[in-house]
């Protein structure tokens, strides 16, 4: 699908509600399907990875009905689980392979999980090695590609609680390790080099379960967590990743303030915050509160005279999926933007840093990679300069095909963006929003 945007010529002046948490939305699916009992999630995302969760649990049994963001589960324990009667297809999503894995190693049948092309080229061995430490039995692909085929280990209690020194701070890593150790005796611990997103860790506390955090480390007893764990309602806050591209947008229009409603602020996601206070973005926090253990609050943006800044290190894995839209606050930006330690990008739905890279060259910006990030020369607030229907390839990744389109807004001409069906993974109805800025009577 090709999607055509062009340059928003009008102030803007609206409030607009994000989806639900993609994170969130994954975890309540997953929680709310192993614990007994019926659980309502208010808010939920209905992108395509998030459905993929909750149809790999339909095919082992669990029932749901799903209306108006409504999802209400029927949780079964995690011995009563049956059997899928063929593999379980998880689309693109990285998030629903990598916890999935963990938690249908401690199940007592085989379970192949399987995906598109895009997925099956990421890495699994991150957390294929760690499970088989704690004496998972799961077969790949060389190199530890997709589909991933988990057996059952023939002798009763197989899985055995272990210490592990995580290599890279990662939420995925580290959640499948958690959903491992339900089915486990004894205590596991997980310590990572950087605090990753504690989604998991959160949800879990909430639900009744005792699990121990000290900084970096995790402590988890498996068995005795899950059977402290209550069905209980959730509302799912909004997705600040995906709320990222309407405040990058404020800031770079102008004359502009945009109020995005409701917005998650969990400490491990407010990287964009922190960015955002590194380049001077004009942005006010609302309403703080929170709703089932997890921060939330409205967030205005403004029109802003934007700063180059060196973004990196420890805030790397809070702003991971964040960098595309980042690279277009930077690219209008006073000075050279340094966006380094950010590997991890190049093993996203694209290779991300090489994309992001494409996107900026087509619309007209100084930018060069480096094998950990990019260095950009902002434009100092100048419209994108491109030719008529300058055409944007977001190698089907929906984080590069959103950024593309905010990037349009302030584009000289119209912009063509090929693969926007991508976008269905996390923000539904992205464009929706995107169309209401152009008609809004808020202005």
């Amino acid at each position: 699908m090709k999607t055509i945007v062009k340059k928003l010529e009008k102030k803007i002046f609206i409030s607009l509600d994000i989806p639900g948490d993609k994170s969130i939305s994954h975890r309540s699916v997953i929680f709310g399907s192993i614990i007994p009992g019926e659980t309502t999630i208010r808010n939920f995302l209905q992108g395509d990875d998030c459905k993929h969760t909750l149809e790999a649990f339909e095919a082992m049994g669990v029932e749901a009905s799903l209306k108006d963001k409504v999802l209400v589960i029927k949780g079964k324990s995690l011995d009563s689980m049956q059997k899928p009667k063929k593999d379980i297809y998880l689309g693109n999503s990285g998030t629903s392979i990598r916890l999935l894995s963990g938690l249908f190693s401690g199940l007592p049948f085989t379970t192949t999980l399987t995906g598109d092309a895009s997925l099956q080229k990421r890495p699994m061995k991150r957390v294929i090695d760690p499970l088989a430490k704690m004496g998972a039995k799961i077969e790949s692909l060389e190199g530890g590609l997709a589909p991933l085929k988990i057996n059952p280990n023939e002798e009763k209690n197989h899985l055995k609680a272990i210490q592990y020194d995580s290599p890279i701070a990662s939420a995925q890593v580290k959640s499948c390790l958690i959903l491992a150790a339900l089915s486990i005796d004894g205590e596991t611990t997980i310590t990572e080099p950087h605090l990753s997103r504690d989604h998991t860790e959160r949800m879990l506390k909430y639900l009744g379960a005792q699990i121990i955090t000290e900084g970096t480390k995790i402590k988890i007893n498996g068995k005795e967590a899950y059977k402290q764990l209550k069905p209980k309602e959730i509302f799912v806050p909004g997705d600040i990743s995906s709320a990222a591209f309407f405040m990058v947008a404020a800031a770079i229009l102008e004359n502009s303030e945009i109020t995005v409603k409701n917005i998650g602020l969990n400490p491990s996601r407010t990287g964009i915050l922190e960015a955002f206070d590194l380049m001077n973005v004009n942005y006010e926090i609302i309403n703080p509160r929170e709703v089932n253990n997890e921060p939330i609050a409205d967030i205005k943006v403004k029109t802003s005279n934007i700063k180059a800044a060196e973004i990196g290190g420890e805030l790397i894995p809070k702003l991971i999926d964040e960098i595309p839209i980042i690279a277009i606050l930077a690219a209008q930006a006073q000075g050279t933007t340094v966006i380094k330690d950010a590997e991890e990008l190049r093993v996203k739905e694209s290779n991300r840093i090489t994309s992001t890279l494409n996107m900026l060259s087509k619309l007209g910006v100084d930018a060069k990679e480096t094998p950990d990030g990019m260095i950009i020369k902002g434009r100092s607030r100048k419209p994108f300069e491109v030719s008529y229907l300058t055409e944007i390839d977001s190698h089907g990744d929906h984080r590069l095909a959103m950024s593309s389109a905010i990037a349009a807004l302030y584009s000289t001409q119209p912009i063509e963006i090929q693969k926007t069906e991508f976008v269905q993974t996390s923000f539904p109805n992205f464009f929706d929003l995107l169309y209401k800025l152009y008609h809004s009577d808020e202005n």
